[in-house]
């Protein structure tokens, strides 16, 4: 219903047939074992005919291996895997044409050269290079996908972990645009009682009125509490996106670079035996069990009379860092006789103050003298937290290590709230308009409708369409409020 409204009010003077031909490589350009060019409009069969030298007509969905020639002078560019996808089954909804060569820079060049050829306006041949995203505005132009399913396979193709992937399917695959379609649908409905209000709402009794009008107050305010929902749920997954913030804290040499080097399996950091080696923070992106992580490693704390003048600003901005973080791994060194009273009392403080998620891990497990469980007991009395936020690892021998990763893991699911309900991932845009547009617009359905003013309190919901049209490229015409008016009420009752 969305995508032939849209097409038919906005695109009615744009046909497929006065649609640009565009075409362009859609591999990266360089050396590869294939490199696919992809050629969408009206003329795709025409670019089929030139460079294959045949009049037949390329079947639908079938994979053929055809030569490919030079339109100037008829030599041979490559022999190619060659599918095309007929107007409307096709991403863009026009006849789209695709070649998958060989993955030669050479070949590619001289391909995109001769369709380049191809181009005669004398003719009414159009064929011009794709512009960026032009394909994906092709798609949404000819109703194949709305705004928010596009962003959704843009947020899929930018994905760099297995969360990100997961989370971007609900956009991609239609999901998103069914909640928006639904909350528009609602909207809709409610005003046009609204407007059955308005125009017929002296020919009614009442207690009808005041019925009617409370069950649109009822509604909106159910709404409101959906999509306000739907919007925190929103700002809890973008950490999806933007990396879980992980912190490593911790005093001097306790094996901070060590852990980090470990967890990123390589040498993202300097290791050395000289204490105060790290003395500004290292940010290092990574992919932990499929979470994005940006994992900070910062100077080690200890007292500032101790420190020289570099050193006590790195420790000025890894205390900074830790309040700034999702999650703060403390990293403790139980051989070093040396008890740093520094650090003890600033975990306290995260814990028991701020209320930061901790978790504190006793570093160098093959140098312990102590029994494991005495030496966890002792840290968790220093630093006045529960035991079960101590883990005891060693870099050296590798023990401990998956367990704390798989803790990690878990906390990552938490932090994000992955899994517990559906991760959604929109844009800011989405955001900006869901905030700014759609619940103002109910908000200001709110206020008038408790001043009396139904006219107003109407047009608060007209907003909020009109928000939710920005969203999906689905704009509101007079026409659908009347539709569901005389489709649900009897007017000349």
């Amino acid at each position: 219903m969305f995508k032939q409204i849209w097409a038919q009010r906005f695109y009615s003077v744009a046909t497929k047939s006065s649609q640009p031909t565009v075409f362009a490589l859609s591999t990266p350009f360089a050396k590869s074992a294939i490199a696919v060019v992809r050629i969408s409009g009206p003329e795709a069969v025409y670019v089929y005919q030139q460079l294959t030298k045949t009049q037949a007509q390329p079947k639908h969905r079938v994979a053929s291996v055809r030569k490919l020639y030079s339109v100037k002078d008829s030599k041979i560019l490559d022999e190619a895997l060659t599918i095309f996808f007929k107007s409307p089954k096709s991403y863009t909804g026009l006849d789209l044409l695709e070649f998958h060569l060989h993955g030669g820079t050479a070949i590619i060049k001289a391909v995109l050269k001769s369709i380049r050829d191809l181009h005669d306006p004398k003719s009414g041949k159009l064929i011009r290079q794709a512009e960026q995203g032009e394909f994906s505005h092709q798609a949404f132009i000819n109703g194949k996908y709305d705004l928010t399913a596009l962003e959704g396979i843009s947020e899929m193709i930018n994905a760099e972990t297995e969360s990100q992937r997961l989370a971007s399917l609900a956009s991609m695959t239609g999901q998103t645009n069914n909640s928006f379609v639904k909350w528009r649908q609602d909207i809709l409905e409610n005003v046009a009682n609204l407007t059955t209000l308005i125009d017929f709402g002296e020919d009614q009794d009442l207690d009808d009125i005041d019925s009617l009008s409370h069950d649109v107050e009822a509604n909106i305010s159910k709404l409101e509490t959906e999509i306000e929902g739907y919007l925190k749920n929103v700002k809890s997954s973008e950490i999806l996106l933007n990396g879980i913030q992980l912190t490593l804290l911790g005093p001097p040499n306790a094996g901070k670079s060590s852990i980090l080097n470990t967890l990123t399996n390589k040498e993202a950091a300097i290791v050395s035996s000289i204490a105060g080696t790290t003395r500004d923070v290292l940010d290092i992106p990574l992919d932990i069990g499929g979470y994005k992580v940006v994992l900070g490693d910062t100077a080690g704390i200890r007292m500032l009379e101790d420190a020289d003048q570099i050193e006590q600003e790195g420790i000025k901005r890894a205390k900074a860092k830790s309040l700034s973080a999702d999650l703060i791994l403390v990293v403790l060194d139980p051989t070093n006789s040396v008890h740093n009273e520094a650090i003890f009392d600033y975990v306290s403080e995260l814990v028991n103050k701020y209320g930061k998620d901790v978790l504190v891990i006793l570093n160098k497990e093959d140098l312990f003298s102590d029994e494991r469980g005495v030496i966890v007991e002792r840290y968790a009395e220093l630093l006045s937290v529960p035991r079960n936020l101590i883990h005891v690892v060693s870099c050296t021998s590798g023990h401990g290590i998956d367990p704390l990763r798989d803790i990690l893991i878990e906390k990552f699911k938490a932090i994000s709230h992955f899994g517990a309900q559906d991760a959604a991932i929109v844009s800011s845009r989405v955001q900006d308009i869901l905030e700014f547009d759609v619940l103002c617009g109910l908000k200001e359905f709110h206020h008038w409708k408790d001043q009396g003013d139904v006219v107003l309190a109407t047009e608060g919901l007209r907003q909020s369409i009109e928000g939710i049209g920005k969203i999906t490229g689905e704009a509101i015409g007079v026409e659908e409020i009347l539709g569901v008016v005389f489709s649900n009420f009897c007017i000349g009752k």
